[in-house]
């Protein structure tokens, strides 16, 4: 009987043991990444992963908190395939209070699953930008044909997800940016939210509806919320993607290529300047290069580098600091200010370095036509005294050394002489002075 007893009690500990432990397992965990940066391969790279490992870890919710630009339109189309395929539901939030959600990060974020907004925050925007092969906006018919297609994208993606298609298009065709009250009001958003916690208490116990139709039950009650941190690599791969420092380093590049080439043995010049064009051609994987505003570069380390060798008169050098100048503006096709260099950094390190390289060539120009002072032509030019009578050889005493010389005219002992030539044999010709 007592067996009987404690095997029951035993029995009963452990159901209830399980029945309080398994609550406490089951929850699965809320994913949160942060994009603060344009939309480019690095932020999508981040997000795809981010949904993967979701998907691996049986997440809940990813949330993805959105303070972007926009960005580039093959980068936004990756970002939103992933997450129409992802089985995990996706939430994008705009976030902190003055941030934005605009052109491809509102269209990312009409394609979520969720998508909220803190207050103080904005959308829309996106209107497509496409910039020619020049550097110049596309023509009209193009532009149209680039807009159509933007507008039918968005279309398709807000009316899967149940938003406002009239909104979604006008941000596009008409590039309108909503408020979080407009955007809810307007059915664009689902929710105004302070936190993450309340996304996650409002949708818990809540269907939402899938992009390929099916209905999903969301269980996120009691579930941890787990930043998903960029990678190391990640982080480095972002600082080199800012136009700016992209365009420093190809001119900190071609400085230290010039100087290795100009300087040959220097090696120190050479070695920093290699690691920074390669870090340069790196970046431009990343960012959107316009090749003709690079060539234009080319061209004006060429022109000056030609200036050594032609006397132009300064009409080389100034030709190299205009094409200097058009590159650099030219250099990244970007869609977004934020994908460009800045004209008020491009201007002065443009003009900067175009005086570096002009200094450099007034320098090397005024070594070659200086007078040798070694050698034999450092004899040239210098003043000696006669040690004899020269009828038309003697010996004559020309810096610190006794030479052997003739003149094609008498030259008494003890006058001064000047060397004209170094003959052959180490025999010098000179003159009386």
């Amino acid at each position: 009987m007592s067996t009987y007893n404690e095997s029951t009690v035993k029995k009963s500990f452990l159901i209830f043991s399980l029945a309080f432990i398994l609550p406490l397992t089951s929850a699965a965990s809320v994913f949160k990444i942060k994009v603060d940066a344009p939309i480019h391969p690095i932020t999508s790279e981040y997000i795809r992963k981010a949904i993967d490992r979701a998907e691996k870890e049986n997440a809940a919710l990813l949330i993805i908190n959105f303070n972007t630009p926009g960005g580039l339109d093959t980068s936004m189309r990756e970002i939103i395939e992933r997450i129409l395929s992802s089985k995990t539901p996706v939430a994008a939030y705009v976030t902190p209070s003055g941030a934005r959600a605009a052109s491809a990060g509102f269209v990312i974020a009409i394609a979520c699953d969720i998508f909220a907004m803190s207050p103080g925050t904005s959308t829309g925007a996106a209107h497509p930008v496409g910039i020619s092969i020049t550097g110049q906006p596309m023509e009209k018919t193009m532009e149209d044909k680039v807009t159509n297609d933007a507008v039918a994208y968005i279309k398709t993606l807000a009316e899967k997800r149940g938003r406002n298609m009239q909104l979604a298009e006008d941000a596009v065709r008409k590039s309108f940016s909503y408020t979080e009250r407009e955007a809810l009001k307007g059915k664009v958003i689902d929710l105004i939210a302070n936190n993450e916690q309340e996304i996650i208490d409002h949708f818990d116990g809540k269907e939402i509806k899938r992009f390929d139709g099916r209905e999903e039950l969301l269980q996120l009650k009691g579930s941890p919320i787990v930043e998903i941190p960029m990678t190391a690599r990640q982080k480095f791969l972002l600082t080199i993607s800012n136009p700016n420092l992209a365009y420093i380093l190809l001119m900190l590049g071609l400085l230290g290529l010039y100087f290795e080439f100009s300087t040959p043995g220097a090696i120190l010049p050479g070695v920093l300047g290699g690691i920074c064009l390669l870090l340069a051609i790196f970046s431009f994987q990343i960012l959107p290069i316009n090749y003709v505003g690079l060539l234009l570069i080319l061209l004006a380390i060429a022109l000056f580098i030609l200036e050594i060798k032609v006397q132009s008169y300064g009409i080389l050098s100034a030709g190299g600091i205009i094409a200097m100048l058009i590159g650099s503006i030219m250099l990244i096709n970007a869609p977004i200010p934020e994908l460009r260099p800045s004209l008020k950094f491009i201007i002065p390190v443009a003009v900067g370095l175009s005086l570096i390289f002009i200094f450099l060539i007034v320098i090397t120009i005024r070594a070659h036509m200086r007078k040798a002072f070694t050698g034999k032509e450092g004899l040239v030019g210098e003043i000696g005294v006669a040690q004899s009578d020269l009828k038309p050889e003697g010996k004559v005493f020309v810096h610190g050394e006794l030479w052997d010389a003739e003149s094609t005219e008498g030259i008494p002992k003890g006058s001064k002489v000047k060397v004209l030539e170094v003959m052959k044999n180490l025999r010098i010709k000179v003159t009386k002075t």
